[in-house]
């Protein structure tokens, strides 16, 4: 008998994998669970990341980065002061381990600006302190490269003016507190440490190109001439913006070191200036300007109407007597000269007379509209009273007519200039860059006719005066020469004077005043051995406009001038010329 067994067989679930139980759905959700909420506390994180250290990061930056001070810019954008973390050289004297008199050598050889003596006497003193508080990364690697172990380097906040001495006397400095202490340092001190201005530079008028050249040729003047000191300014006529200004001899303000001792020329003594040196003498040192005022004079009589025919002529053969005073010439002409040849040939016996034709009520008026009598309209502080007269006799009248027995600054006399020229409006001096759409603030000195007769005549005194030596061939400059002797103990000193050329150009549409002066001139072979302002300034004044006309835009044309053709005649020549 055949027995069939049949095979058992179990069945699978799935692909191999035992049944999904209870327990395990359970299990699968808590680590489902604690996955999300990782990714939660994930996302969470990157959130507060972005919103808050950003934040943070920020702060830091404003508060650890940016500096605590503004920066001064040109007009163009080129920085003149900056604030920077930079380096500083610290030592303690009392952990030093080399030999301190050579360490002070090898210092004065990295500094050269410092006499090894000043390092000598840190390095020996029994209190820690500075040995620089700014020097440039390649000067701290080369103290570092000494060894000394009690030297260090900390990085402060520091201000830095990369120009150097350019525009010193406007830009001014920064004290060891962190406050301006002179200049528009001094003046915008709140505006520059306004936290909320910090990251807007100040724009000032100046434009390092034209100061360049306007310090270049003052020093080279000073140079030729021996002067002991020179100043110059370059203004807008139209805005009274202040394009250049400048007082030599100058300062470092990245070093401003001063003390009471003699200026003698040297840049500095011991490591310091002479104190001297910080006189802004364009604002705040006031002269005798001597014949650059004959110009107002003339002006604020063809105003006034006392001179209406210019071909009207005075007694210069001789000496004019005042009471017990007598008025001459430096060069007399020796005959009868009008208006036009009374200015090309600068003379005082002249001037005097239309002086107090005018009267001196007049004079002190025109005087008096230009802020003669005030201190000079400008936002610097530093800025020095005039000497104006406390009573106008006859005398006076006539003195002041020819720029002798009132003194002004440098700037009063440009500011005036500027009013003369540009149509008769006197617009006050300013540091900063006009907006084009700005309104300007001005008053009408003079008329608009009385100003373009100046213009003429200005010319004319290039042309055929004593301004020759300023005309710089294709700016059409027009000018004043003015050589005042110094006052000092006893009277005038004839062997020192003030040369001072104030000019304009291009005189057929005057744009901007340029004025020189140099303290204290020597007759050297460079001024054919002359100190008058003919020989000396008013070549610094024709080298400079040769220099900042391209610079500011205007082309040199030889086939345009100023026409003076109706007053041509009025020249008188000799026979044979």
């Amino acid at each position: 008998m055949t027995i069939l067994a049949a095979r058992t067989t179990t069945r699978k679930s799935g692909l191999g994998t035992p049944p999904f139980t209870a327990h395990g759905y359970w299990r699968m959700l808590v680590l489902l669970a604690a996955f999300g909420l990782f990714v939660l506390l994930l996302i969470g994180r990157l959130a507060t990341l972005a919103l808050f250290e950003s934040t943070r990061a920020y702060g830091a930056t404003n508060t650890e980065y940016v500096p605590d001070r503004g920066d001064i810019i040109d007009r163009n954008g080129v920085p003149l002061a900056r604030s920077i973390y930079g380096y500083a050289i610290w030592v303690n004297p009392s952990a030093l381990l080399g030999n301190r008199k050579e360490l002070a050598s090898q210092l004065a050889m990295i500094f050269p600006d410092t006499p090894a003596s000043e390092f000598y006497a840190k390095l020996t003193s029994d209190k820690a302190g500075y040995l620089r508080k700014r020097a440039l990364p390649e000067q701290v690697r080369q103290v570092h490269d000494l060894g000394e172990i009690a030297i260090e380097f900390p990085r402060e906040a520091t201000r830095l003016y990369p120009q150097h001495d350019m525009a010193a006397h406007v830009l001014g400095f920064v004290n060891r507190d962190g406050k301006g202490a002179m200049g528009m340092e001094r003046v915008m001190n709140d505006h520059l440490r306004d936290p909320a201005r910090r990251g807007k530079p100040l724009n000032l008028s100046l434009d390092v190109r034209v100061q360049a050249a306007l310090e270049s040729e003052l020093a080279s003047g000073m140079t030729a001439t021996g002067a002991k000191g020179a100043a110059g300014v370059i203004l807008d006529v139209q805005t009274g913006e202040v394009v250049a200004m400048a007082t030599l001899p100058s300062f470092n303000p990245n070093r401003p070191v001063f003390a009471n001792i003699p200026d003698l020329g040297q840049t500095i003594v011991d490591g310091r200036y002479p104190i001297t040196r910080q006189t802004n003498n364009v604002t705040n040192r006031v002269y005798e300007l001597g014949s650059t005022f004959k110009p107002l004079t003339v002006a604020a009589a063809l105003d006034a109407g006392t001179v209406r025919d210019l071909s009207i002529r005075y007694d210069a053969t001789k000496p004019l007597q005042v009471g017990r005073f007598k008025i001459s010439d430096t060069h007399p002409a020796g005959r009868w000269l009008n208006t036009p040849e009374s200015l090309i040939h600068s003379s005082n016996v002249v001037t005097a007379q239309i002086a107090d034709n005018l009267g001196a009520t007049r004079m002190d008026a025109m005087l008096r509209t230009m802020h003669f009598n005030s201190r000079p309209d400008i936002e610097l502080a530093e800025k020095a009273m005039p000497l104006y007269p406390k009573t106008w006799g006859r005398l006076t009248n006539m003195t002041v007519g020819f720029g002798h027995g009132i003194a002004v600054t440098p700037l009063h006399l440009a500011s005036a200039y500027a009013a003369m020229v540009n149509g008769g409006i006197y617009r006050p001096a300013t540091m900063f860059k006009t907006r084009p759409d700005a309104k300007l603030p001005g008053k009408r000195v003079f008329t608009a006719a009385t100003s373009a007769r100046m213009r003429q005549l200005m010319r004319m005194i290039v042309v055929d005066g004593t301004g020759k030596k300023a005309d710089a061939e294709g700016y059409r400059v027009g000018g004043k020469t003015g050589s005042a002797e110094k006052p000092g103990v006893g009277g005038y000193s004839r062997n020192l004077v003030v040369a001072t050329f104030a000019a304009a150009f291009p005189m057929d549409n005057p744009r901007y005043v340029v004025l020189a002066m140099l303290d204290e001139p020597k007759g050297t072979e460079a001024s054919s051995f002359q100190r008058t302002a003919g020989y000396t300034a008013a070549p610094v004044v024709q080298k400079t406009v040769t220099r900042i006309g391209p610079l500011l835009g205007i082309i040199p044309d030889m086939k345009r001038d100023v026409d003076v053709s109706e007053l041509m005649p009025l020249l008188w020549k000799a026979k044979g010329e």
